[in-house]
């Protein structure tokens, strides 16, 4: 099976190379906008034309989108997120390669949801922010392109080389420093919101399954279960053995900010405390994950505990 692996070098994506790698039926070719990536493509800024040229030349069989943007104003969303699948969408349409296409969604598409709830395929989008509305229209143009496809909404994921400037991230390197200057006491904020995190290899496994699939429409990807940040910050305190204590702040009111927490020490040159999930999706995210079970054969396999494990050991080596 021909894969042609858009985003490769990304958090996803690499995950997606090394386990598309390991299965000896495949043949993978990566591109992207780095130097590494087996051909230079910028899907924001090319035109669909060129896209369907080279499609043609490699006539893959699959085509898996990992590429996007997660931070950045709603331009640069727009361009990553929206117009990089609208140029994809076209070129397959134009291609004679017939090649089946795996669109990587969010979570963030569907913004706030109840309390309690798990949310299914069939719950109405409403993103509370732009990346979850340029992530929607993304998933919209796929939806509507007529192509052989699927969107796998990835609710939170976490693992091995989770992005410093992620939630999971930051609060590992809060606990970093904490340790590092030998700080008996954590101060933290905004640990009250709760989200469905799951591994990033078992998003990777996910992907595999679903270009080998015939499911379409929008899948699901998470673990089905809501986690509060602070008892993920309570497991990633035991499995760094941190021996400190851990004091949740109120967040004030106002703009959301990027901190998520500091050392007792830094106290009056601390930065405001602030909720950590600007994610327009309110203080509850659960995935309700019956589809992927039922259409794609999926289940999740890592638990949360060896996903901050792994995040706790990237960080350390910083220390």
């Amino acid at each position: 099976m021909r894969v042609l692996l858009i985003g490769a070098n990304g958090f996803i994506g690499r995950f997606v190379a090394d386990r598309l790698l390991a299965d000896p039926a495949v043949q993978l070719t990566a591109l992207g906008r780095g130097d590494d990536a087996d051909v230079r493509f910028d899907l924001a800024t090319g035109s669909p034309g060129a896209l369907t040229r080279f499609l043609d030349a490699v006539h893959p069989g699959v085509v898996i989108n990992c590429a996007g943007a997660t931070r950045g104003g709603a331009r640069d969303l727009t361009r990553h997120n929206t117009v990089a699948v609208a140029t994809v969408c076209e070129a397959l349409r134009r291609s004679g390669c017939g090649a089946r296409l795996v669109q990587i969604g969010c979570g963030s598409e569907y913004g706030p949801s109840q309390p309690g709830s798990s949310t299914a395929e069939d719950a109405v989008p409403r993103p509370g922010g732009p990346y979850g509305v340029s992530k929607l229209a993304a998933t919209e143009l796929v939806l509507g392109s007529g192509l052989d496809a699927v969107v796998l909404r990835v609710f939170s994921p976490a693992g091995p080389g989770t992005p410093a400037g992620s939630p999971l991230g930051r609060l590992a390197e809060a606990m970093r420093r904490a340790m590092q200057s030998g700080d008996g006491e954590l101060k933290l904020g905004g640990l009250g919101v709760q989200r469905d995190f799951i591994d990033v290899r078992d998003v990777a496994r996910a992907v595999h399954a679903a270009s080998l699939s015939a499911a379409q429409g929008v899948i699901n990807i998470g673990s089905g279960r809501a986690v509060r940040l602070r008892d993920a910050a309570a497991v990633l305190a035991r499995v760094a053995g941190y021996g400190g204590a851990l004091h949740e702040l109120d967040a004030p009111p106002g703009p959301l900010r990027g901190a998520i927490g500091h050392p007792r020490g830094d106290s009056e040159h601390a930065l405001p405390v602030a909720y950590p999930y600007p994610d327009g999706c309110g203080s509850w995210q659960q995935a309700d994950v019956r589809t992927a079970r039922d259409r794609l054969g999926w289940r999740p396999r890592i638990n949360l505990e060896e996903s901050l494990a792994d995040i706790w050991m990237e960080a350390a080596c910083r220390i």
